[in-house]
């Protein structure tokens, strides 16, 4: 199946047939990423009485209890509510789910101090206002399949400068997705900068706008315009599990 947009006046159409997951699968234990210290993933069977909710320990179906850190432990959709004095939920904030996106590349810029963060002048150089573009989808290099099980919890890793954030809000971005832990610095005093940035709060909060880290880009998917299909689960808080899956976009 086939659909058919018009993006800056340009006709594109994209495969439906052929969606390209840029998730990283949640599992039990220490096979995904972890940041910020979070807690293990643990699935663990339900037991009440004579019943256990494992078919592989004996029992009729598979009835799993599920603990998790959405922000620590895998690819996840947060809101405006990850910093607000208000209660905004993933789930209300976020009511369309399918966006034209724009893939790009790029290496975090080593800094006096030893951080690693995308510049402003990295953003203006791949992103531009008034395309059409609704999501951008950041891909850090060097990349590897290491980022689906990595441990960066005590590694400050890359992140977003303000100003780059403030441009990137200025293009037009409602919908960012990144392959790192955190917009912001891993131990920054709680000052957010970039995530403040972004959600323009608290001055003019963007609500609806959302930002997705700890996505997985495989080398095979070349940068360039997708369409983005955003999938959440319907948690009222203020993050929520994800799966981004993109389809190729081409000029018809």
């Amino acid at each position: 199946m086939r659909i058919h947009l018009e993006i800056d006046a340009k006709k594109w159409s994209a495969d439906l047939s052929q969606p390209l997951d840029i998730s990283i699968p949640i599992q039990a234990g220490l096979a995904n990423p972890n940041c910020f210290y979070a807690p293990l993933v643990v699935f663990s069977p339900v037991i009440a009485g004579d019943f256990i909710g494992s078919t592989a320990k004996g029992g009729p179906v598979n009835f799993l209890t599920i603990q998790l850190n959405p922000h620590g432990t895998g690819t996840h959709t947060e809101c405006v509510g990850h910093i607000a004095d208000s209660s905004y939920t993933i789930n209300q904030s976020l009511g369309e789910f399918h966006f034209v996106a724009k893939l790009v590349s790029l290496y975090p810029m080593r800094q006096e101090n030893g951080d690693r963060m995308i510049e402003r002048s990295q953003m203006e150089a791949v992103l531009a206002a008034g395309t059409g573009v609704e999501a951008l989808i950041i891909r850090t290099l060097p990349n590897g399949d290491w980022k689906r099980g990595h441990s960066y919890s005590g590694t400050n890793p890359p992140y977003i400068h303000e100003a780059a954030m403030s441009y990137i809000v200025e293009c037009g971005i409602q919908h960012l997705l990144v392959d790192i832990p955190s917009v912001d610095r891993e131990e920054d005093g709680g000052d957010l900068l970039a995530h403040r940035a972004f959600w323009v709060y608290p001055d003019n909060v963007r609500k609806n706008c959302t930002i997705t880290e700890l996505i997985y880009v495989d080398d095979k998917i070349k940068d360039g315009i997708f369409l983005l299909n955003l999938q959440i689960a319907s948690f009222e808080i203020d993050v929520s599990p994800s799966k981004p899956i993109l389809y190729q976009l081409v000029v018809s």
